[in-house]
């Protein structure tokens, strides 16, 4: 079974309005991106890059300081209730961090 068919079948049970938007996360083996989109608009909302940031640590407390800073752009655009969209990734590790910080900050996934 490949990515695309778990992204797709993830995916299709997801669904970001203007209420709750959907934050989506990816890892690549360097960065890690999370976005908050409103799929009704098709807007990105806001999104919080490791790309051009000097972030120290291991991928996973980078990925909790991705989730730490998305929560509080998304708090900022005065957004409370999120729908977490994992992607192909299993919910562990890395993808537990970022929703556990987001969490923390307040955010309801």
């Amino acid at each position: 079974m490949n990515k695309a068919f778990r992204a797709k079948r993830t995916r299709a049970k997801i669904h970001g309005t203007a209420e709750r938007p959907r934050l989506t996360v990816h890892f690549s083996n360097k960065n890690i991106i999370a976005q908050v989109i409103d799929d009704d608009a098709q807007a990105t909302l806001c999104y919080v890059t490791t790309m051009g940031n000097k972030m120290t640590g291991t991928k996973t407390e980078q990925a909790a300081k991705i989730g730490t800073e998305i929560a509080k752009k998304a708090k900022a655009k005065k957004i409370s209730k999120v729908v977490f969209d994992r992607g192909s990734k299993l919910y562990a590790g890395r993808m537990s961090a970022v929703a556990s910080a987001v969490r923390e900050e307040g955010l309801e996934v």
